[in-house]
């Protein structure tokens, strides 16, 4: 459990249970134990760490009730600064994907092209082939990047469309 917890802790991002696994030659379901424990243990003891399964893989974070205080630590602001255009198209992607440009447009009712190259200089969304259709249009997608920036496990754990419908009426 010592060993995973520190190659967790030095890995610049979520690590697989199949790599640790590999490393340590261990099988993944022993890895997959150990970390839970391990997040059991910072748990139970009140730990201002978590060990969090994030975009398939595993990684020691911050509690995000010390979030602010982080922050206001370290004084940084939060890293993907987005216009108001990019979330509005990565909303879009996030929900729709995969989606193409003129569906997008669609949805949107402006042109998303300069925030879709913003999403993808940052590495929030990935092209994810080429629809069957006149043109053969790209389709995008989010990336692993996205899941790690939004503290995702999955796309699962996205809030629901109601939810947002709740808060509007």
């Amino acid at each position: 459990m010592a060993l995973v917890e520190a190659l967790i802790f030095v890995a610049d991002e979520p690590v697989t249970s199949k790599l640790l696994a590999e490393v340590l030659g261990e099988e993944k379901e022993s890895i997959d134990a150990a970390a839970e424990e391990l997040g059991r243990e910072y748990e139970e003891r009140g730990s201002g760490l978590q060990v969090r399964a994030i975009a398939g893989g595993w990684q020691l974070a911050t509690r995000t009730e010390f979030h602010e205080e982080v922050r206001q630590f370290l004084r940084t602001r939060p890293s993907a600064k987005l216009s108001l255009a990019s979330l509005e198209t990565l909303a879009v992607i996030a929900y729709k994907q995969p989606v193409t440009v003129p569906e997008i447009l669609e949805i949107r009712g402006v042109q998303s092209a300069s925030a879709i190259k913003t999403l993808l200089d940052k590495r929030l969304i990935v092209a994810k082939g080429r629809k069957e259709a006149v043109g053969r249009p790209m389709m995008y997608g989010t990336s692993k990047e996205f899941l790690v920036q939004f503290g995702l496990k999955d796309l699962s754990e996205l809030p629901s469309i109601e939810d947002f419908e709740d808060l509007v009426t």
